[in-house]
């Protein structure tokens, strides 16, 4: 089963598409060109006789692999999404393969400084001779998740081509909007009709997770008094200023994500905008536990009253949202799903290794809605920035873990 060249044009193929979603984006999905890509994949999954196929009217591509199976078996589903991550630009990206990779420093044609080595991204030991996918320096690869699409489509096509392999019947999903939070319309569920799935949406050969960040997401916002800064004694209170307070205020050597791993939470402002009238902060909070996640934002609106209180004159108004929880809080009170994926990579001569997600994905959202949905591997690394890689081996390594799964939960059924 060697499918290494048709992984690695499907993915350089769906890389080119630019499909970055956008939170300020207000139609579903976010961002009207994710639907380019999408739109191509119904059309192969209709080319390789795929059933079901459809577009529904929230963004989500579904498709359905008939059983091959006449006894009953549990409906599983597949999952990647299309959406890349708005925090690095991805508009003309341009593939590269460098093929057998010899260990040393990979550059890239149009970052002349740019380098990417074991020495930034250690995992990148561990393969060589592999072909190693990048972009060309000025954009993120995309790999985050084409390379689960790339993945799930080639499964699709030789499951399709081989009847003879035992199967119950799979469900595909091709979701938009994940990097933003929003890749699980509560339609979904029913939709997908899967008893348990999983997302293509990780990163190391052998890794199969279930658990996750619980995460909120929190806006601040600050209304100052407007003043011409000529005349403005004792009338301005400026908006910014008191922005610079809050995170100021806010713990910067220990709740930040640049210096938190393993199972460390954090408070992380990843936008800040407006002027001396108005301003708004966006924080994102993360943690394992939910009340470590509490605790994180209890700590922001405490910051805010607190700064609030220096100057009575301006508003300043704390919202916090869930976005998803630790998918570990259902899946661990049936790991059926994760065990048999860690068989699955077993069978593959491969060790299955389960770390936290430091993240989110659609399962994290999936799991709390009822279809149990744990994560596997894609190879994926250094996402969302200009050294982002995935190796074809490994994307080929993933695809025979979806075959033994299919395979295995038919047996179990």
């Amino acid at each position: 089963m060697t499918h290494d060249a048709e992984l690695e044009d499907r993915l350089i193929r769906y890389c080119k598409v630019d499909t970055q979603s956008d939170e300020t984006g207000a139609s579903q999905p976010s961002t009207a060109i994710q639907l380019d890509l999408s739109r191509m994949l119904v059309a192969e999954l209709q080319a390789m006789g795929a059933a079901e196929v459809r577009l529904t009217d929230y963004g989500v591509v579904l498709a359905t692999i008939p059983a091959t199976l006449h006894s009953p078996a549990p409906v599983v589903g597949f999952l990647a999404h299309v959406d890349t991550a708005p925090a690095y630009p991805a508009v003309g990206v341009k593939p590269v393969v460098h093929r057998g990779y010899n260990g040393g420093d990979i550059t890239f044609a149009d970052a002349p400084d740019l380098k990417l080595s074991p020495a930034n991204s250690p995992y990148l030991a561990e393969k060589l001779g592999h072909d190693i996918v990048t972009a060309s320096g000025t954009t993120l690869l995309g790999a985050d998740d084409k390379a689960g699409v790339a993945i799930l489509m080639t499964a699709a096509g030789y499951l399709l081509a081989n009847p003879e392999l035992p199967h119950g019947t799979i469900r595909l999903a091709f979701t938009p909007d994940e990097e933003i939070g929003r890749g699980v319309d509560p339609r979904l569920p029913a939709d997908l009709g899967a008893d348990f799935a999983y997302t293509l949406d990780g990163g190391r050969a052998g890794e199969i997770e279930f658990e996750s960040f619980s995460a909120d997401g929190a806006v601040v916002r600050i209304t100052g008094v407007s003043a011409h800064p000529g005349y403005a004694k004792g009338k301005l209170v400026n908006a910014l200023h008191l922005a610079a307070k809050i995170v100021q205020t806010l713990p910067q050597a220990t709740l930040v994500p640049e210096l938190a791993e393993g199972r460390e939470g954090f408070l992380h402002l990843y936008d800040m905008q407006g002027g001396a009238a108005e301003a708004t902060l966006k924080f994102i909070l993360r943690d394992f536990e939910l009340e470590g996640l509490a605790a994180k934002g209890d700590l922001l609106r405490q910051v805010c009253d607190a700064v609030a209180a220096t100057e009575p004159r301006a508003v300043i108004t704390c919202e916090i949202r869930p976005q998803y929880r630790n998918m570990r809080y259902w899946l661990e009170k049936d790991m059926t799903p994760v065990t048999l994926a860690q068989a699955a990579v077993r069978s593959c001569g491969m060790v299955p290794v389960s770390v936290p997600i430091r993240g989110g994905t659609d399962g994290s959202r999936l799991t709390e809605m009822g279809v149990p949905c744990p994560n596997v591997f894609t190879g994926m690394q250094e996402i969302h920035g200009p050294l982002e890689w995935v190796s074809v081996q490994d994307m080929a390594a993933a695809l025979q873990v979806v075959v033994r799964i299919a395979g295995m939960v038919a047996k179990a059924g």
